[in-house]
């Protein structure tokens, strides 16, 4: 018994000092990329899990290739038979609505989530490109949140400039959120520019953050592995200082209150990894901000009884989702 318990002590203990010494570890905890699930799919090859759908790879930077999917919407379906790569991004061009999604930590584009959501965005006649960041499933290199978010820019630029004037969303899941709203303050501080009347100039079409958190070390110090050292004098510190050692920040609040592109935030109220106040926390800050603007009104959030249970990643289980996002993109385009 006294072993049992020197040796769980020593475990307990272990674990911060091991992450002190070692800091890249808790970078390896929040991307989680190593975790390539599902097993035995293979990327290069789409319809084995989702139809209408084609791979292909973009080099974002020297060296990093990155996996991405494009799924068409309910109407190019029967033209889309038999075509090639080309005729794919050609059709970026029919006037539909594309969304780029930015998934969470572990596993690939495949997931089944993942797929569920861009099956159920497809038929509302969306384009839907899924992107695998670097690091993560077939894509090289490694992951970083500078690199994440370069991954995102260059994926919504290549995707403007074949979108043939058709808006452009951001769509961000969990770890995503952050990589959303980065790339969108990326966008905007390079192509917004202030108006005669005052008014910014958006350079995001629309912004789509499901499950968002307020920072990611905040999400780290609510899980419930951290809690088990709450006692610990100083630990969220601690928690930020480890990250920040990894240049790693996804500061949603921060990037918000700069932003005045539209915005919708889904929120399941049964979050069991992102509490749902921290939607409601992005919603104020959003709303605050974009008031200076009179843009306010193109801030929404859409909370999801805990009874439903959607938790953490299955609001694409909510029949009139389709409905929401058609009708957020278009007042976007007012």
């Amino acid at each position: 018994m006294r072993r049992t318990l020197t040796l769980l002590i020593s475990v307990y203990a272990s674990v911060p000092v091991f992450l002190y010494l070692f800091p890249w570890l808790l970078s390896h905890a929040v991307f989680a990329h190593l975790l390539r699930v599902p097993f035995f799919v293979d990327l290069s090859r789409p319809q084995d899990v989702l139809n209408h759908t084609c791979n292909f790879y973009l080099n974002t930077e020297e060296d990093v290739w990155v996996g991405v999917w494009h799924t068409l919407p309910a109407s190019q379906w029967e033209a889309a038979s038999g075509r090639s790569a080309d005729w794919y991004q050609e059709a970026l061009g029919d006037g539909q609505p594309v969304i780029i999604y930015l998934h969470g930590n572990v596993g690939t584009r495949a997931l089944r989530h993942r797929v569920e959501l861009v099956t159920l965005l497809s038929a509302a006649g969306f384009h839907v490109l899924s992107l695998d960041y670097r690091g993560f499933g077939d894509s090289s290199g490694h992951p970083s949140e500078a690199g994440l978010t370069s991954d995102a820019l260059y994926l919504q630029q290549w995707a403007k400039t074949r979108s043939g004037g058709s808006p452009v969303c951001l769509w961000g899941h969990s770890l995503g959120s952050g990589v959303a709203t980065n790339a969108a303050v990326r966008l905007q501080e390079g192509g917004g520019a202030l108006l005669p009347s005052g008014c910014h100039e958006a350079a995001v079409d629309a912004l789509i953050l499901e499950a968002p958190y307020t920072r990611i070390g905040d999400v780290a110090a609510n899980l419930l592995l951290t809690k088990i050292y709450t006692f610990l004098p100083g630990l969220k510190d601690f928690l930020f200082d480890l990250l920040e050692k990894n240049q790693i920040e996804f500061a949603n609040d921060k990037n918000l209150k700069t932003l005045t592109c539209p915005l919708l935030i889904l929120h399941a109220e049964d979050d069991n990894v992102v509490p749902h106040r921290m939607g409601q926390q992005l919603y104020q800050v959003s709303l605050e901000a974009q008031r200076e603007f009179g843009t306010d009104d193109r801030v929404a959030m859409v909370s999801y009884p805990a009874d439903l249970g959607f938790s953490h990643s299955n609001i694409y289980m909510d029949p009139s989702l389709p409905e929401i996002v058609k009708k957020f993109l278009q007042n976007s385009r007012r």
